[in-house]
Parts: structure tokens; C-alpha cells; sequence
């Protein structure tokens, strides 16, 4: 009868440490109890790893598109933000610190561009800075584009959580893009939305954008 392979590999390898010429061979039990040992790491190893890849698959923490995004009409802005603190939004009061963030400009009067864009131009630098920036490795992927809407879904690495980020530009000569970032799932996000918030401000002022206020 042929001996599994295992068997074979495990009783011609030497121990870590050992010398083949000086040392003699390890009585059967430790022998028996070091090759345990190692199977068992391994397997550990090969389980937290299954465990976590089927966790992710059956998991898939996406959520469905909540039915109140893009611009509601009356009045015409963004949605509010739910109780939960998970929620950024220019429509909110700006008393409200928790989910209040102020608009942004795309030419703003302190002269930091050359010459103003126009809305186009400005959309188009707000698609380059949204698809390169990747706050805490969240993919971005824009799902939603009109001649004054954008709506991107930011998806985490692992088990596919999914928020909800939208850009409007209200009509009218202010060159001002409305926006809000929000969590499908849970009631906190350890300011993961604020801190994309922030990530995406400090990538368009490179552009010559600037924050209404300070967030």
C-alpha cells in the first residue's frame, strides 16, 4: 500500500535547527507532535482564510439603491440626510455638524485660476479627481451621469459595503456643485464619508476649486 504524500514529505524534512550529521533523530512523539503542529497552523491558516472569502461571498454587503437619491424637486437640492451618523450632505443646515458640509466652488473669487470654466470643464475635472481618489482603498464607480448630475458608489475592498455619493450642479450663474456622501448599511462609519469629503475637496483645489467654507 503507498504512503500518502504527505507522510512522505513530512518525515524527510529536517527540523528547523537540526543538524543531519551532529543531531539525532527526535523520538516518535515529537517527531508526531511537531508535524501536528505544523497541520494545524496550516489548516488554521487555509480556514480564517475560507472562512473570511465565504463571509464575503454570501455577505455581500452592497444594500440596495436607496429610492430618494438624486434631485428632489421640491425644493430642488439634494436629499437630507437619515438620523444616523453616516451621512454628509450640502442640503443639511449648517448648524448641524454632524452631517452638514458646505458646497464647493470651481471659480472661486479669491483669483487662484487664470481664467473661469464653464460647467462642462468643471464636471470633467470632478470625474478625473472622483475616479483617482481612493479613500481608504473604497473603489470608486460612477453610475449615474447627466449634463448636471453625478452619482458615484464607492465599494469597500472586502465584503462589498456600498456608499452613495452624489454632485449637482444647481442651475444659475454661481459656479457652486451641491453634494452628498452617504452609508447604505449601518449607523456609523468612523467619518468615513467626511474624510472622502475632505480627500476629494483637497484634489480639486489643486485644480483651482475651492470649499465655501471650512469642513
Amino acid at each position: 500500500m503507498a504512503m500518502p504524500t504527505h507522510h512522505l514529505v513530512t518525515c524527510c524534512l529536517p527540523l528547523p535547527g537540526a543538524s543531519s550529521s551532529s543531531s539525532s533523530p527526535p523520538k516518535p512523539n515529537e517527531a508526531d507532535h511537531t508535524r501536528r503542529t505544523r497541520v494545524v497552523g496550516r489548516r488554521d491558516f487555509v480556514l480564517r482564510s475560507s472562512e473570511l472569502a465565504t463571509l464575503a461571498a454570501i455577505f455581500h454587503f452592497s444594500g440596495t439603491k436607496p429610492r430618494y437619491l438624486g434631485v428632489q424637486k421640491n425644493p430642488p437640492s439634494l436629499a437630507l440626510c437619515p438620523a444616523t451618523n453616516n451621512c454628509v450632505s450640502t442640503s443639511e443646515e449648517i448648524s448641524d455638524s454632524n452631517h452638514y458640509a458646505p458646497p464647493w466652488n470651481y471659480n472661486p473669487k479669491d483669483g487662484r485660476r487664470e481664467k473661469p470654466i464653464s460647467k462642462d470643464e468643471a464636471m470633467k475635472e470632478l470625474i478625473e479627481v472622483v475616479t483617482k481618489t481612493k479613500p481608504d482603498n473604497f473603489t470608486p464607480r460612477i453610475v449615474e451621469k447627466t449634463d448636471d448630475y453625478i452619482r458615484v458608489e464607492y465599494e469597500s475592498p472586502i465584503f462589498g459595503f456600498v456608499d452613495d455619493m452624489e454632485f449637482w450642479f444647481p442651475p444659475g450663474n454661481k459656479p457652486i456643485v451641491q453634494y452628498r456622501s452617504a452609508s447604505r448599511t449601518g449607523f456609523i462609519d468612523f467619518s468615513a464619508n467626511k474624510k472622502r469629503v475632505k480627500e476629494l475637496r483637497l484634489g480639486l483645489e489643486k485644480k483651482g476649486w475651492a470649499s465655501e467654507s471650512n469642513f
